[in-house]
């Protein structure tokens, strides 16, 4: 998992990309390609 400034760069790597928000912080997860996964704090 990767930690970035801007998810909207991360968002962008894959069409399945989504944002979630827990617990106060924002999460890129992917569930075809796991490895684009990225939380900012």
């Amino acid at each position: 998992m990767k930690v970035v400034k801007s998810l909207k760069s991360a968002k962008r790597r894959h069409p399945d990309c989504q944002i979630v928000k827990r617990k106060g912080r924002l999460y890129v997860i992917c569930k075809t390609n796991p490895r684009f996964k990225a939380v900012q704090k």
